[in-house]
């Protein structure tokens, strides 16, 4: 028998008293709310807000202080339950701050209780007028205390492995970097055929490297073996999944995600199955994709097409161009301060390494291969996140019935 089923086989062996919210917690305005405009990135006070995260902002405006107390806040329109302990500023309308009316009562307790209840939505309309006569189960306050401890430490359990789970994936991304950038290093001292960004385009006769030579290479510059692409789609043929602006080009390499705004009119520029895809606005965010169809970009989208892909792979160049390096010669020759813009002409000047098409294979299986593994870590992270919060959830609801 565990401490806790002791506590209630000797302190409530008949079930315990159900009170509504309205007779638990007493609600409290703020001294006044903040609107968006006084909001801060810094400041000595945090702003509650009804969302997900919570705090929205921060203040140092103490006038509009609540002391570090026990508060549950809920929103009236997200349905959303938090606990707060620390002093804090009220940020937009919606929100109702509890205090327990009880202090005999645990406060964090009434929050986990509180967080079980099943409140059925009414849009974005205001909830308190049902949730006030919901009610809760109150046990005495030891046992209060031990469902706490026990939810607590879960938490808090929990925390450490998604911290865990976290580290391993930021340790897999950096053995993949690791290695893409050893296989995209060639030896720039010895074996290397050099040419300027004045030399003849290169071709499928023009002489390669055998496949005996160890990582024999050539540089050339992206113009010699790219362009971009001087073609053009009409809105007409652009959907919500082929057409690509830097709003649906994810960052960090992540490639893209359907649009949420797609033109009904005009021109745009279209890109094939194989060429690369690099938003041309604040080039430190990475966006790039290799495209798998047809469809569109518009202006503040690069669209590389490889010349001759008997030289080159795109498969290959986009790993190229998805190196921190190649990002980072990006954003060296941006214009602009607070919106950088990529410069085309720079761009095209980037050097490239060009192995022969066998050794582009190898280092593209081997980099597949890592990426498979970090997209499933990748992947995996946030199911397994979810699974936690379900048996948490489990947890607490079989704690909190009696």
């Amino acid at each position: 028998m565990t401490k806790l089923e002791k506590l209630i086989k000797e302190h409530c062996p008949n079930g315990v008293e159900y009170i509504c919210i309205d007779q638990i917690f007493k609600t409290i305005t703020a001294p006044k709310k903040l609107n968006r405009k006084e909001y801060k990135e810094k400041g000595s006070f945090p702003i509650i807000d009804q969302g997900q995260n919570f705090i929205i902002g921060y203040t140092d405006d103490k006038t509009s202080i609540l002391p570090k107390d026990e508060y549950i806040i809920f929103g009236e329109h997200t349905r959303i339950i938090k606990y707060v302990n620390f002093p804090f500023a009220q940020g937009a309308d919606g929100l109702k701050i509890l205090v327990s009316a009880n202090k005999q009562m645990n406060t964090k307790y009434l929050y986990y209780a509180f967080s079980k209840l099943e409140i059925p939505s009414r849009g974005y309309n205001r909830h308190w007028s049902i949730v006030k006569d919901l009610c809760i189960p109150i046990p005495p306050l030891l046992i209060q205390q031990e469902i706490v401890r026990i939810l607590d430490k879960y938490i808090e359990l929990d925390a450490e492995l998604e911290k865990e789970l976290q580290d391993e994936l930021e340790a897999r991304k950096k053995q993949y970097e690791y290695y893409r950038n050893e296989l995209l290093t060639f030896n720039t001292n010895s074996d290397i055929m050099k040419k300027t960004a004045n030399s003849q385009q290169p071709t499928a006769n023009s002489q390669q490297p055998t496949a005996n030579s160890q990582r024999r290479v050539r540089f050339l510059t992206l113009g010699e073996i790219a362009e971009y692409s001087q073609e053009r789609i009409i809105a007409s043929e652009l959907n919500n999944e082929n057409y690509i602006g830097v709003d649906n080009l994810l960052q960090e390499k992540k490639g893209k995600t359907i649009s949420s705004c797609v033109p009904n009119k005009g021109i745009y520029t279209r890109y094939d199955n194989g060429d690369i895809l690099i938003g041309n606005i604040r080039p430190y965010l990475k966006k790039i994709w290799k495209a798998n169809t047809i469809g569109g970009a518009n202006g503040d989208v690069l669209v590389i097409k490889i010349k001759d892909i008997q030289f080159i792979t795109s498969n290959y160049l986009y790993y190229l161009l998805s190196s921190d390096e190649f990002f980072n010669y990006d954003m060296q020759y941006s214009k602009g301060a607070k919106m950088p813009r990529g410069n085309k002409q720079a761009v095209m000047k980037y050097q490239i390494p060009v192995p022969s098409l066998e050794e582009q294979e190898k280092i593209v299986n081997i980099l597949d291969r890592f990426e498979t593994l970090t997209n499933d870590l990748t992947n995996g992270l946030p199911a397994e996140i979810v699974a936690r919060k379900k048996q948490y959830e489990y947890y607490r609801d079989k704690l909190l019935t009696f």
